[in-house]
């Protein structure tokens, strides 16, 4: 276990070297008896919040017209 624990001190020390730094991130635990639902109450105020926007409707519609030349 010594051998694991040396090899992962190395590549965080190599990372903190590259000028990165440890985060902690909380996200939604998808295990929950309501995620789905609460996915869905969320999503729909998403969608009816856009609908009522017209400027961000615009915005996108413009921003989709400036995709042309990108590549994959």
């Amino acid at each position: 276990m010594a051998h694991v624990n040396s090899r992962v001190q190395k590549h965080r020390e190599a990372l903190r070297m590259a000028g990165l730094r440890p985060i902690q991130l909380w996200v939604p635990d998808t295990r929950r008896p309501n995620f789905t639902e609460e996915c869905h109450r969320q999503s729909r105020l998403a969608a009816e919040a856009d609908k009522s926007d017209k400027n961000m409707q615009h915005f996108m519609d413009e921003a989709l017209l400036d995709l042309e030349g990108w590549t994959e």
